[in-house]
């Protein structure tokens, strides 16, 4: 995990709004893709055009999550907790995130945040995913992980992850992440502190993925706050 100490990844995402990191080795996103057919990992399945969301479909892990992703979830904590706390400091916020995700997980559930939110994601040809953010009740952590399960140009063509930031008194500006198979996207939930002229300020970020050309593509999203 040495690629994702809390400075490297603050200035990633200070300058661009996300973070791009290696995270998982080819076999490793073949054996999590292969779990999306199977039912007893998972709490619930959502289809996207049901909701208006998108076109694909995606399911929530259930508890207890599969070994891969409950060590990923436990181990990304950390820095990025490093980093949020930082991001606080910088807004002029007191509270802070705890050292360790058990701790965070606490409080979720105390607030009664109890259902897992890691989930799989599916899109097969003109799949895509609207813009959104993840949130799932009054507890939200401020960053989260997509990890790209396939391969780009062998499994899937377009389908890139989008980002767009919708800044005060301004026009919005997008971004276009393209990972390879195994890399993680580190970005913001919700919003996130950018440095102006008077100090930090808040901007809002939504993300989403372009429209499949062909193919199927898979990934793993890691939330770090539970459910209500």
């Amino acid at each position: 995990m040495s690629s994702f100490e809390p400075e490297s990844l603050a200035a990633d995402l200070e300058e661009h709004g996300y973070a791009v990191r290696p995270l998982l080795d080819p076999a490793t996103c073949r054996s999590l893709e292969g779990l999306y057919d199977q039912d007893s990992p998972f709490r619930k399945r959502t289809v996207m055009e049901r909701h208006g969301y998108g076109r694909g479909e995606y399911k929530y892990f259930a508890y207890p999550l599969p070994a891969i992703v409950a060590g990923l979830r436990a181990r990304l904590y950390p820095p990025l907790a490093a980093v949020a706390n930082q991001w606080r400091r910088n807004l002029g916020l007191e509270e802070s995130f705890p050292d360790t995700l058990d701790a965070y997980l606490d409080r979720c559930h105390a607030a009664g945040q109890t259902r897992p939110t890691p989930l799989l994601l599916r899109y097969g040809k003109d799949g895509f995913n609207c813009l959104h953010q993840d949130l799932y009740g009054d507890l939200v952590f401020p960053l989260q992980i997509v990890t790209l399960l396939s391969d780009p140009g062998v499994d899937f063509t377009g389908g890139e992850f989008m980002l767009v930031e919708q800044r005060p008194r301004a026009q919005s500006r997008g971004e276009v992440v393209r990972p390879r198979q195994g890399d993680a996207v580190i970005f913001p939930v919700r919003e996130r502190p950018v440095r102006g002229t008077r100090g930090y300020h808040r901007v809002t970020m939504r993300h989403g993925v372009s429209r499949i050309l062909s193919g199927s593509r898979h990934t793993l999203g890691i939330i770090f706050h539970d459910a209500a």
